[in-house]
């Protein structure tokens, strides 16, 4: 199994390319199974999560085929096995996302149930409440959720709570229904908007994403497309924390501040100097980070997805911060690895109290979800000395060539067995 060794303390400098977004990605390539007409898309990250689901699509009958290095073919014209088998299943939450556009298309699916997720619960129950108003017949039976529509029905749905991943499902599943739909309560995600935007480019007539009221009105087929996929916000601002926790002056190209706003004004107020410009972002770090206090919230507040990047650049900055997560009840699993490196972290529920130190010291941690993994590396960075991450499966799921965009800063990483 793959290991990660930093040896610390050695400021960052130079550029950086941020890939195309994982969580953008993944419901796109779902898109293609709602047309019998090849989807072109541009600018998708090599990634672990991305391969399992191009080869959950392929054994349902989708062929994919890479033009180059640089565009990616998806022709669901032979789609003939509506089935997410668990052995694809498990190993990515995400796959859900093929529910909707299966029962759209196909007038059934059958989708193994995620199971359970490290991070915490992320129930399916609003995904089958959706499908269900649209007037699906649906099931869960054997693990398995089993949905039957002769073709769905246009509806109005409030969720219960925002879900991006339900947002993404019931869109797709509406593109190709029968009247109107409403989601009311929606996600509003950047991510949803480039789905929607792909959709658009499909022929669906989607008004709304990126607002909590999103309109669909269904239309009897959609067309194939090209569409190039957003750049990754979490990457992006994972870079940011990098850089500002280790030193130096970076810049990140091929992305926008323009989905980061909670981030980047919180590492203002902790003391970076930041610039954007039209695809690129820059970021010049303090001689020390002060200490910032953060809460997790649906965007367009501050993001789950980086709460643990920050816990790791305060765990060396000026001052105590409070960290509050109202995402997930379990997401705090990188501060005891954090604490053998040195950190001051006291855990009370979902708040972390950190108290930033002079210095970390370099030793052997464990990863254990794909975040903290990537504040493990932050931590790295800064840490005196050598450290050692294990399990790091974990950042190949969402972080392209980790290690080698770090060294192109400078960093001192590579990966060893």
């Amino acid at each position: 199994m793959d290991k990660l060794l930093i040896k610390g303390g050695v400021p960052l400098s130079g550029d950086v390319a941020i890939s195309g977004a994982k969580n953008a990605a993944l419901p796109i390539l779902c898109a293609c199974l709602l047309t019998a007409e090849p989807l072109r898309l541009k600018n998708v990250p090599h990634l672990n999560d991305i391969s399992t689901m191009l080869r959950l699509i392929a054994q349902m009958g989708v062929e994919v085929t890479m033009d180059g290095n640089e565009e990616l073919i998806l022709d669901s014209c032979g789609l003939d096995n509506p089935l997410a088998p668990y052995d694809l299943v498990k190993t990515m939450r995400a796959s859900i996302l093929v529910l909707g556009a299966l029962v759209a298309r196909c007038g059934e699916a059958r989708v193994s149930l995620p199971g359970g997720c490290a991070i915490g619960a992320r129930p399916v129950d609003q995904h089958i409440k959706g499908l269900q108003a649209m007037g699906a017949e649906v099931h869960v039976e054997h693990g398995y959720v089993h949905a039957k529509a002769a073709r769905l029905k246009g509806a109005r749905i409030v969720t219960d709570m925002v879900t991006v991943t339900g947002t993404e499902n019931l869109m797709m599943a509406a593109a190709l229904a029968d009247g109107e739909t409403v989601i009311e309560n929606a996600a509003r995600e950047p991510e949803v908007v480039d789905l929607a935007n792909c959709l658009i480019a499909m022929g669906a007539r989607i008004s709304g994403a990126g607002t909590d009221r999103i309109v669909i009105q269904g239309v009897e087929r959609l067309h194939g497309a090209t569409h190039t996929v957003m750049p990754d916000r979490i990457e992006t601002g994972t870079y940011l924390c990098a850089a500002a926790a280790a030193g130096g002056h970076v810049r990140l190209t091929q992305t926008s501040a323009n989905y980061l706003d909670a981030v980047i004004d919180k590492l203002r107020e902790a003391g970076c100097e930041i610039a954007s410009a039209q695809n690129e972002i820059t970021l010049k770090a303090p001689a020390r980070l002060k200490a910032v206090s953060i809460r997790t919230e649906p965007y367009p507040a501050f993001p789950t997805d980086m709460q643990a990047q920050f816990m790791a650049i305060n765990s060396v900055a000026d001052g105590t911060s409070v960290i509050r997560e109202t995402i997930f009840e379990n997401r705090f699993m990188h501060a005891v690895e954090l604490i053998r490196l040195g950190a001051n972290i006291k855990l009370d529920g979902n708040n972390a109290v950190v108290t930033g130190v002079p210095r970390l010291d370099g030793a052997t941690v464990m990863a254990t979800d794909l975040r903290a993994s990537a504040s493990l590396v932050i931590a790295g960075l800064v840490a005196q000395g050598e450290t050692l991450i294990d399990r790091i499966y974990h950042l190949d799921r969402g972080y392209e060539r980790i290690e080698e965009k770090l060294s192109r800063l400078g960093a001192c990483v590579r990966r060893v067995r």
